[in-house]
């Protein structure tokens, strides 16, 4: 930083900085040495969220990129936050003997392929709402083994450009593939009657139907 021809500074002696511009200049200097020591992946406060931005889960902090997020790591508030989770986890966690602990065999399923599935529109007449009816048949379900589902953005998954205007719908259950559907990132209406899902028994076949909140 070329701080001179600034008052109180002698010509080539590299001028005297302001507080706030050392201030920049040590932040800056303490990101870019955390960006060359520094795994985020292996940050437990560390997120990406759908928006595409980054999240300190320990200070509830946004920050437009990495570099922004590991400048924040070297600061007082998110040290002093670490601190305190370190002391409250000593405190809540008293020493205990260690005790064996019982080996539990994982069962591991050979994939037999996707299921098959039938997706719905629908259009409520009365209040032009639109929503979509997932049918997924897992006839060869492994015993104990319920289906499972959840939305993923399009910043999680690795298969395509992350485009903000989708997001995915993934069904899984063992031993069959997981399977993915891409819709509108659009809000879900979460009210009474609007998402739910079932799971037949008998014929082994999952639904999954969900509406978008009117725009």
């Amino acid at each position: 930083m070329d701080f001179q021809h600034r008052a109180g500074g002698k010509t080539g002696g590299g001028g005297v900085a302001s507080e706030a511009e050392s201030n920049v200049d040590r932040r800056e200097r303490l990101r870019l040495l955390a960006l060359e020591t520094i795994d985020l992946n292996k940050d437990p406060y560390f997120m990406r969220n759908h928006l595409g931005t980054y999240e300190c889960k320990l200070c509830l902090t946004l920050h437009n990129n990495e570099g922004s997020y590991l400048a924040h790591t070297q600061g007082k508030r998110h040290q002093s936050n670490l601190a305190r989770r370190a002391a409250k986890d000593a405190q809540d966690a008293p020493a205990q003997p260690a005790l064996d602990k019982p080996r539990v065999d994982l069962k591991r399923f050979v994939k037999i392929g996707r299921p098959g599935y039938k997706v719905t529109k629908q259009r409520d007449p009365g209040s032009g709402q639109h929503s979509l009816l997932f049918q997924v048949d897992y006839p060869e379900i492994a015993d104990s083994v319920l289906p499972l589902h959840r939305f993923m953005s399009a910043y999680e998954q690795r298969l395509e450009a992350p485009d903000r205007s989708w997001q995915y719908i993934l069904f899984a259950a063992e031993p069959y593939e997981t399977i993915a559907f891409k819709v509108p990132s659009r809000e879900v209406d979460k009210s009474e009657g609007k998402c739910w899902t079932h799971w037949n028994r008998d014929t082994k076949q999952f639904f999954f139907q969900f509406s978008f909140k009117m725009l």
